[in-house]
């Protein structure tokens, strides 16, 4: 009896799934793996994302500034570039992510610690650097398995739904912080993220046991080329060099949009607890328009116009946002068009981004995209960082200008974003030749 049950419910799951993907009988299981891996890793991270964004607050608060923490953010990105490319170097393709997110969970585990027992002003800075750098390297890494796993017409008709699963997860994440940052304190919230990191690794080993022996992600550690190999594809690579260069224009604006949301959102709430909920519930409302983005219109967007409007999505809707923000600068205006941009970047941007990546060599999905994912946009980070410290405390220039200022570089960032489109659509077409 167990065998037609078992098999009724998974053609129940398939039909669920067939909703919103074209997927196929057996790629199923693998979908479903995927979507709770990506599900995993942003709960985990959203869950702690608002307390990083309170800790900014209350480190400039103290006297700092924010331009300071995307620095350290930078610096210690650089510093574990060549540790990552180490780990990359050593261990098989399948055993890079669990080594590093067991990493993080142990760098958990030392926080929880830190925050009941040192909390303060330089607890504070250590933990907002270490979760931004925890968040690039936890999702470029997702990526990255998927890029080794999944082919090119496989990514553009189920990255939509697999997304969709890490809208869940970062729609759940702030939901259980807002519930539980009274009732439980928020550091005790670190061991919940923690554990679902486990969960993270759990997944990853149910993926590699389906697809890893069918898509050459073997034993073979990618002992080819240095701790800087990544940086040097990129450099080398006109391909990589332009999404490299997409990465610096969405820094920009997603920079400049961070500095005022957190400016305005210090000045008007005093309470900490009261700025973590905002956060939160900010995080609620652009995770639900991804979601349901992600599972009624990425995979037949991405299927049917291709990468490059994908792409483009979001630079035009920056266009719009910036503005908006040029014409009132307030802080309900700032966080609408902060959730519309990011709504729109995780639902149509990213999975078009992660696309442009299955053209490329093996080795290069974890170290370049790794690159670009973490030192070239942390850079972009601090580098803009200063740049609107700079213009808007040295100068005097005030939101509105500022933003008038970025609408160019969005224009550019959309012809760069179609631009690719093409570029990968002729690498797909051309095959394994076109990788090199």
């Amino acid at each position: 009896m167990s065998e037609p049950r078992a098999g009724t419910a998974l053609s129940s799951v398939t039909a669920l799934v067939r909703r919103f993907a074209h997927v196929e009988a057996a790629e199923l299981r693998a979908v479903l793996w995927s979507f709770a891996f990506f599900f995993s890793v942003l709960c985990s991270y959203y869950i702690i994302r608002p307390l990083r964004d309170e800790m900014g607050v209350a480190y400039e608060q103290a006297g700092g500034s924010l331009a300071h923490l995307f620095t350290g953010v930078f610096l210690v990105m650089l510093a574990a570039v060549p540790v990552f490319g180490w780990v990359v170097a050593s261990f098989p393709r399948k055993r890079v992510a669990p080594v590093v997110y067991v990493f993080f969970i142990l760098n958990l585990g030392l926080f929880w610690l830190l925050l009941k027992a040192a909390p303060g002003r330089w607890t504070a800075a250590a933990f907002f650097v270490w979760v931004s750098v925890f968040n690039l390297f936890a999702v470029s890494l997702f990526w990255s398995v998927m890029s080794d796993l999944w082919t090119t017409e496989q990514a553009k008709r189920l990255y939509g739904f697999i997304a969709a699963g890490g809208s869940i997860g970062a729609f759940t994440g702030p939901i259980i912080t807002q519930s539980l940052a009274h009732a439980v304190g928020t550091a005790n919230l670190l061991i919940l993220s923690a554990v679902l990191l486990v969960v993270a690794i759990g997944c990853i080993q149910g993926l590699r046991s389906l697809l890893g022996a069918s898509r050459g992600a073997g034993e073979d550690a990618q002992r080819d080329g240095g701790v800087f190999d990544g940086m040097k594809k990129v450099f080398a690579d006109p391909y990589l060099r332009q999404i490299a260069m997409w990465a610096m224009f969405s820094s920009l604006i997603a920079t400049f949009l961070f500095f005022e949301r957190n400016r305005i959102v210090g000045a008007a709430l005093t309470d900490q607890a009261d700025r973590v909920q905002l956060f939160a519930r900010t995080d609620i409302v652009t995770n639900a328009f991804t979601l349901l983005t992600q599972l009624f219109a990425t995979g037949a967007i991405l299927k049917r116009l291709g990468v490059g409007l994908s792409l483009a999505a979001l630079p035009a809707t920056a266009v719009v946002g910036m503005g908006l923000v040029a014409l009132s600068p307030t802080l309900w205006v700032v966080v609408a068009v902060s959730i519309a941009v990011r709504a729109v970047g995780y639902a149509l941007a990213n999975p078009g981004l992660r696309v442009l990546y299955t053209v490329i060599d093996p080795a290069d999905k974890y170290r370049a995209q790794n690159f670009n994912d973490t030192v070239v946009v942390r850079a972009s980070d601090a580098g803009t960082g200063w740049l609107f410290a700079s213009l808007g405390k040295s100068l005097g220039l005030a939101s509105a200008s500022i933003a008038l200022m970025t609408i160019p570089f969005a224009a550019l960032w959309l012809m760069l974003s179609l631009r690719l489109g093409r570029l990968q659509e002729q690498k797909a077409a051309a095959g394994p030749a076109a990788k090199g």
